[in-house]
């Protein structure tokens, strides 16, 4: 293939409605057949970046290797392709806009008005076009953020309808997703919402090629037929989304539906072979009959969005298909735990994950839940700001430095166990300057880290400002907490375990952010695995 294809997914009627499982899904059936595919997402908002959102407000911020701090919908692209992301896969308004003023700065546009026409939308564009432009891709596939209609798409919109011009036909198309409600007093599915969404497009200049419906209930052929006569698209171009068990299911449905086919027939290009989806088909057999069921508390204080930790739930459902085992993940509020509750809340568990974050909130239920952890013997794992509590937790109660502490929480402690990083200690703007993206460490020999992973060199993601304070190595490993996982060129302590313990280790790093359905995290199958084992001796 010469001409990079490109495939834009719009959204209408309502949010929510799963535009970036549907964009994961198609590019799925389209790898299967052969197609290198890539996905990105274009975010309407003005932040920069979603790394200085609060997790109520816009889940989970995704970290990719080369340190971009993106939107969520990059971990399901991640997660269903098993191929990396990077910053050119998310971009938000902030970022376009900032980009086109400091160009207006530097005297780029030779003294014309900068206006969103054409100067706004050359960047967005230029920025569509990049991954195709490297010759990686066979397929790009952009999601639109937001909903048609918003003020805040219009740009993206206008930018959409131009480069379909640019590029010609069959280089170019639309797939557009909207909701087919049912209502219960007519007893019957509405389709006017969807032809007002449509139309909405159809006023800023844009065609949809091909309509995904998501309902909760079957589309008749009559239904169908109306749909494609309003909305202006052949019949076999209205594809049903129907709800789902589970997101894992929505390649299957989406092949059944031939959305692929019909994808492909629009661009020009050969069917090839029939998807292979035999890996995949054995994960989703494997998670829907499970041999074994565990009960794992995921410990922390953004529990009641739970987009707020979407990779470490994905993670453990990988993980659990891995080991035939159906997971349970309990939510404790860390907020609403302390010594005299853990117990209560805790007990019957047979694994704890506490879990990342920011902020004193909440962080003493966690060190009490690590706390519990360790001297019941619960199978535990600590990311990132769980792994600073079970240092800190660890020189509390064996060290006996009462006091200890992360210097985030506390800058007064005499014992600050969790420090900041010198290079840190200047930085004003909290936007995009964690230690962030895939750092190296090396393991140590005959570890519980080391064993988990088969190896000894391991890149991992990062995100974060705080860390283990070197000056405390020596006693936090004669008192028992083992240092296992060294950075090479910082000489920073990424991981940490118990050796006298079935399974307490604890990772500076988001193991979370790399585990797929083809390659479920080793330290996920792991704690899973121990999981059953503790459960088994009860």
């Amino acid at each position: 293939m010469n001409q990079t294809k490109y495939i834009f997914v719009t959204g209408g009627v309502t949010s929510s409605l799963g535009k970036g499982i549907i964009a994961a899904s198609l590019a799925k059936l389209l790898q299967a057949r052969g197609y290198r595919t890539t996905i990105q997402k274009f975010d309407p908002y003005i932040n920069v970046d979603p790394g200085t959102l609060n997790p109520y407000e816009h889940g989970e911020c995704y970290v990719t290797d080369d340190g971009a701090e993106t939107d969520l919908d990059l971990g399901h692209y991640e997660r269903f392709l098993n191929v990396p992301t990077s910053q050119a896969n998310n971009v938000t308004t902030g970022r376009v806009y900032l980009s086109v003023i400091e160009k207006e700065r530097r005297g780029e546009f030779l003294g014309k008005t900068v206006q969103v026409v054409p100067h706004i939308t050359n960047e967005i564009k230029e920025r569509m076009q990049l991954l195709g432009q490297s010759g990686q891709f066979d397929i790009v596939i952009t999601e639109i953020g937001g909903t048609v209609g918003d003020i805040e798409s219009l740009p993206y919109i206008e930018s959409v309808r131009q480069l379909l011009w640019e590029l010609g036909d069959e280089n170019g198309i639309v797939i557009h997703l909207t909701l087919v409600p049912f209502l219960a007093a007519a007893g019957e599915l509405k389709t006017k919402p969807t032809q007002h969404s449509v139309k909405t497009l159809m006023e800023s200049g844009i065609k949809a090629d091909i309509l995904v419906c998501r309902t909760e209930h079957e589309l008749s052929d009559d239904l169908r037929q109306k749909l494609a006569i309003f909305c202006n698209v052949k019949k076999e171009a209205v594809i049903q989304s129907i709800d789902a068990s589970t997101i894992y299911d929505v390649p299957n449905l989406m092949l059944e539906e031939g959305l692929d086919i019909v994808t492909l027939k629009k661009l020009g290009l050969e069917e090839r072979n029939s998807p292979d989806l035999k890996n995949w088909n054995e994960f989703l057999q494997k998670h829907k009959n499970p041999k074994h069921e565990v009960s794992i508390g995921l410990v922390g204080k953004y529990v009641e969005l739970q987009d707020s930790y979407k990779s470490i739930l994905e993670a453990f459902i990988h993980a659990g298909a891995a080991n035939e085992t159906k997971v349970n993940v309990i939510s404790i509020h860390s907020e609403y735990l302390d010594v005299k509750t853990a117990e209560e809340q805790l007990k019957g568990l047979d694994g704890i994950l506490v879990a990342p974050g920011f902020g004193n909130r909440g962080i003493e239920g966690k060190i009490d839940t690590v706390k519990y952890a360790r001297e019941n013997n619960v199978p535990f794992l600590g990311i990132c700001l769980g792994m600073q509590m079970a240092v800190i937790e660890f020189s509390r109660n064996v060290l006996g430095y009462a006091d200890a502490n992360s210097i985030e929480m506390n800058e007064n402690t005499t014992h600050p166990v969790i420090n900041l990083m010198e290079e840190q200690k200047n930085i004003i703007n909290k936007g995009g300057t964690m230690r962030l993206g895939a750092w190296k460490c090396n393991l140590k020999e005959n570890t519980l880290a080391q064993t988990i992973y088969g190896k000894t060199e391991i890149m991992e993601r990062h995100r974060h400002r705080y860390e283990y304070n070197g000056k405390y190595l020596n006693e936090l490993e004669k008192a028992g907490l083992k240092a296992s996982g060294i950075n090479p060129d910082t000489g920073l302590v990424e991981v940490i375990e118990i050796e006298n313990h079935p399974f307490f280790i604890g990772v500076q790093y988001h193991p979370e952010y790399k585990s797929t359905v083809a390659n479920p995290h080793p330290l996920f199958v792991s704690l899973v695995a121990a999981a059953v084992k503790h459960k088994n001796k009860k």
